[in-house]
């Protein structure tokens, strides 16, 4: 097991572990290791998941408790990953006027050219599922795009 992990910290992986360990065999399919990372508050993007032993295809490899915490740990000290607050103050200076707002197609570039590379189409379906239509000026308002992109896929029962 990885030593650098308090008590806590193994406990709560190991109980994210057995919600991800779905043939109760004791182990995970490195299809999930980004899931399984996120559960435990983690932000990794889809190349540190992979660069972890991570994989595109269910049923490639999978991981024991022993190897999962070792990459929990390795994980844990990663820290070239952005948080949600970096994400605003990267839009905030696309701000102009400091008033909320930003040119939409400098929203799509950002999406394009920042961080992970994305696809066009992921990239529209971002923009069509979080950003609000631009006004008559080709402003659109950064803070809602952020709330609905925070908020992720599923609604929010009230």
């Amino acid at each position: 097991m990885a030593s650098d992990l308090s008590a806590r910290d193994i406990e709560r992986a190991k109980f994210a572990f057995s919600i991800y360990d779905f043939e109760g065999k004791d182990t995970v399919d490195a299809f999930d290791l980004g899931s399984v990372l996120r559960a435990l508050s983690l932000v990794p993007t889809l190349k540190t998941v992979e660069k972890l032993g991570g994989e595109k295809k269910k049923g490639q490899k999978k991981f024991t408790i022993e190897e999962f915490l070792a990459i929990y740990s390795q994980a844990k000290k990663d820290t070239d990953v952005g948080n949600f607050d970096d994400f605003k103050e990267c839009l905030k200076l696309y701000d102009k006027s400091e008033d909320g707002t930003m040119i939409f197609d400098e929203l799509r570039h950002i999406l394009l050219a920042m961080g992970e590379k994305l696809e066009m189409d992921e990239v529209n379906e971002i923009i069509k599922d979080c950003a609000v239509p631009p006004d008559e000026d080709g402003f659109t308002r950064y803070q809602v795009f952020l709330d609905k992109l925070k908020a992720g896929p599923f609604k929010e029962e009230e």
